[in-house]
């Protein structure tokens, strides 16, 4: 007898804190989920960001198991839309479907989501390519629209002697130098046991205020809001092994601290703090951080290194692939004037920031 699929809408705080057990479960089963579709990352952002009233989880059960999650919330500016839970501060968005429901399930989820679009547009951020959500795009009958969203730097999950291999003879050279250093150094590493998670964040906050102090720093990185974000949902993923902290240290001190976040398939280094003494001491803090991660994935079948979101051009030093996300707009006949008008102010953005860069590059030759 197949299964009846029932859909529904959860707005209740204290319903979506309950959700924990059946939302892991449907997390573990959903192939392409990312660290920031876990249930203690966005129950924790909701705490942390969320607004009262706000809160729109499209879920599909079937029979009492969760088969199927679209974590939204509602928002009036710049339009009525429903966004992606997580915010700025996550490099992923998706939807959460169990494979083993297949086209059922999302067909469901799918029709949860028009039923919640009669007076709003649904834009889903920061979607990798291969996420869920493309499904949920493909089988949408409504309108639609496919624009780019942020790029993200990934390497493959293979050990640091490959990822050095992997790069032109010279730079090899520079890397095994730089590594070299920082054993002679005598930096030691350890994992945060999940007890010791909260100490380690606050250390690593504030080493990262440390390194950036004078220069321009992510401002959200520095809030009360953001550091209780990061111990709550930080201690949880460490315990269910979606999250490893790992220190850092000369002698008795603690000179970095570093986060990454995990799924089935990939490691993300999330954020880190490092004392400004390490470049006193030459250390390469990047290739520290990679190597650190790289044996941690060592034994696992992982597929992916995810230098995460941002262009920077340290990252480019390890020859990464560039992944563009995907934003992903639906929307229904009487709600296509919303989606027109994102696209249109989608446009007007990517414009500014182009003209700001080339304004920039212009800028900066002239000083040179």
């Amino acid at each position: 007898m197949k299964p009846s699929y029932r859909t529904e809408v959860v707005t209740d705080e204290p319903a979506f804190a309950e959700l924990a057990p059946v939302w892991g479960r449907l997390y573990g089963r959903s192939p392409t989920a990312t660290p920031f579709q876990s249930h203690a990352w966005l129950h924790s952002w909701w705490l942390s960001y969320g607004r009262p009233g706000r809160l729109r989880l499209v879920l599909v059960r079937a029979g009492g198991e969760l088969v199927a999650a679209a974590p939204l919330m509602r928002v009036t500016r710049p339009l009525p839309s429903l966004v992606p839970l997580g915010g700025a501060i996550s490099d992923y968005g998706d939807v959460l479907l169990d494979d083993e429901h297949g086209e059922a399930a999302l067909a469901a989820l799918t029709e949860g989501l028009a039923a919640a679009a009669r007076t709003a547009l649904i834009d889903l951020r920061e979607v990798r390519p291969g996420g869920a959500a493309e499904r949920v795009y493909e089988r949408w009958r409504g309108p639609r629209r496919r624009v780019s969203d942020s790029l993200c730097l990934e390497l493959p999950a293979v050990p640091m002697a490959e990822l050095i291999s992997r790069l032109p003879s010279k730079s090899q050279q520079r890397a095994r130098a730089k590594l070299r250093r920082l054993r002679a150094l005598g930096a030691e590493r350890s994992v945060v046991k999940p007890d010791e998670v909260q100490r380690a964040l606050r250390r690593l906050l504030e080493l990262h205020r440390l390194q950036w102090q004078g220069r321009k720093v992510t401002s959200e990185h520095l809030l009360p809001r953001f550091r209780d974000h990061l111990e709550r949902a930080v201690a949880e993923m460490v315990r269910t092994g979606d999250a490893v902290v790992t220190e850092f240290r000369l002698g008795d001190a603690v000179v970095a601290v570093d986060l990454t976040l995990r799924s089935r398939w990939l490691s993300g280094g999330y954020l880190y703090g490092a004392h400004p003494r390490l470049r006193e001491h030459k250390v390469d803090v990047a290739a520290m951080l990679l190597q650190a991660c790289t044996e941690q994935v060592g034994a696992e079948e992982l597929s992916t290194l995810s230098l995460l979101r941002g262009n920077e051009p340290y990252k480019h030093h390890w020859r990464p692939e560039t992944v563009v996300n995907q934003r992903l707009l639906l929307a229904r006949r009487r709600t296509a004037p919303l989606l027109a008008a994102a696209v249109c102010g989608d446009g007007v953005r990517r414009r500014g920031k182009e003209l700001a860069r080339r304004r920039k590059e212009r800028d900066g030759g002239g000083r040179s």
